[in-house]
C-alpha cells in the first residue's frame, strides 16, 4: 500500500468573507474528489478569509502513480481555480505495511 500526501496553500485575493471562502472550498473539494478520487479537506487557517490550507491524499499500489495523481491535482488547481493563487505545495509518499 502506498499513500500519496499533498499539502497545498492557496490565497484568495478577491475574497472578503468566510462565506465566500466556503463557497470556493466546497466547489474545489467536490471537484477534486470527483475527478481524481482523492480525499481532500481544509486542515488549517479556517478563520482566515483569504488563506486556504488543504490536505489531499490518495491510496494506490505504487509510488509512481501517487506522484502522478498529486501532480495532476496541482495542475488542475492551477488551471481551473483562477480565483485562487497557488502559494506553495509539498508532496510526500508513504509506504505502508506489506504482507
Amino acid at each position: 500500500m502506498t499513500v500519496g500526501l499533498c499539502r497545498v496553500w492557496l490565497r484568495l485575493p478577491d475574497n472578503h468573507s468566510l462565506k465566500g471562502k466556503r463557497h470556493v472550498l466546497k466547489s474545489l473539494l467536490a471537484r477534486l474528489h470527483n475527478k481524481f478520487n482523492v480525499a481532500a479537506a481544509e486542515v488549517a487557517d479556517q478563520d482566515q478569509w483569504q488563506l486556504v490550507s488543504l490536505g489531499i491524499s490518495c491510496v494506490t499500489n505504487n509510488e509512481r502513480h501517487a506522484h502522478q495523481v498529486m501532480a495532476k491535482v496541482i495542475a488542475f488547481i492551477q488551471a481551473e481555480r483562477l480565483d485562487a493563487e497557488l502559494v506553495e505545495y509539498c508532496t510526500e509518499v508513504l509506504h505502508g505495511i506489506e504482507r
